[in-house]
């Protein structure tokens, strides 16, 4: 039974290419809503193309196919982002959508940024110690991995081994606290009544639209996004990232048609895999609703909201 005292929040969820964005946009406008993403890269401004951000319509507050969106274009590319932060401030706007007696609804990727909104997940505050992360940044994928493992069994178990920049935070908190990344997280009281739906894919089609959405990136500038970009801020974090990350070694040298198609390939890949990482997350939560069609999540949410 529900507790009528928690603000409902719907959240849609799955892997890249999915098509959130649009079941978000398209549920918000059926049932007086507004999106709050849970990107770890839309919050980024200037990242636009290899994020598949959403066009913008307005000049003030973000808006996108009619419906307003919070979270997208809040953060500076210099600026440190991570889970607590985006916790505390989609809490924030999406009380703020409750007060305005609107249906807010969470949509995005990033499985550790839903699960901080939805299971309250409290993260321990511990600023970043530069020298360690400096010495930690030049080891490889693998070498992190085992080096957290020994400090974290449990953790190592869970976390994604492919992602650099967490592996690096989890091994910082741990040497920093003297403790596992995992139990520095606590889980408080529920603050929202959460409906979770993710969209189903099958596997082949998933990757049919990874692939067709990286040819729309290309035709439209990818190269010289990233490029600028690259350019501008040097191989900071967040261009450490699917999209980004296979253009570092051509800033300085004409990029012949072979070297695109290889780029291309290799965004592909990385995407595919990432893609399977995503669901491999999501597949542990047993609450998820798994739909294939507009009509079942128009079902589930009609049900919910009554």
């Amino acid at each position: 039974m529900k507790d009528k005292k928690l603000q409902m929040l719907i959240v849609i969820l799955g892997a890249t290419a999915t098509g959130k964005t649009d079941l978000g946009i398209w549920l918000a406008k059926k049932y007086n809503g507004e999106v709050v993403s849970a990107d770890s890269r839309l919050v980024y401004r200037e990242m636009n193309i290899g994020t598949a951000k959403p066009k913008n319509e307005s000049i003030g507050a973000f808006v996108s196919g009619g419906v307003k969106h919070h979270m997208i274009n809040t953060t500076s590319l210099k600026k440190i982002y991570n889970v607590a932060i985006f916790k505390e401030r989609a809490i924030k706007e999406i009380k703020n959508i409750g007060k305005k007696n609107k249906n807010a609804f969470l949509v995005g990727g990033t499985g550790l940024y839903i699960d901080a909104i939805v299971n309250n997940i409290d993260f321990p505050v511990i600023p970043p110690d530069e020298e360690l992360r400096e010495r930690l940044e030049k080891k490889t994928l693998e070498k992190l991995f085992d080096e957290y493992r020994k400090l974290d069994p449990l953790g190592a178990e869970k976390i994604d081994k492919k992602n650099k920049r967490r592996l690096i935070r989890a091994i910082e908190v741990c040497k920093l606290t003297g403790r596992s990344f995992w139990e520095n997280r606590r889980l408080e009281s529920p603050i929202f009544d959460c409906l979770e739906v993710g969209i189903d894919v099958p596997k082949e089609e998933l990757s049919s639209k990874i692939k067709k959405r990286i040819n729309i990136m290309f035709k439209a500038g990818l190269k010289d996004e990233v490029l600028a970009l690259i350019k501008k801020y040097g191989n900071i974090p967040p261009l450490q990232t699917i999209g980004y990350q296979e253009w570092k070694n051509y800033t300085a040298k004409e990029i012949s048609k072979k070297d695109l198609e290889e780029i291309k390939e290799r965004i592909f890949l990385n995407t595919n895999n990432f893609s399977k990482r995503q669901m491999t997350w999501f597949k542990r939560n047993k609450n998820i609703h798994w739909i294939k069609t507009k009509k079942e999540a128009e079902k589930l949410v009609k049900e919910f909201l009554k």
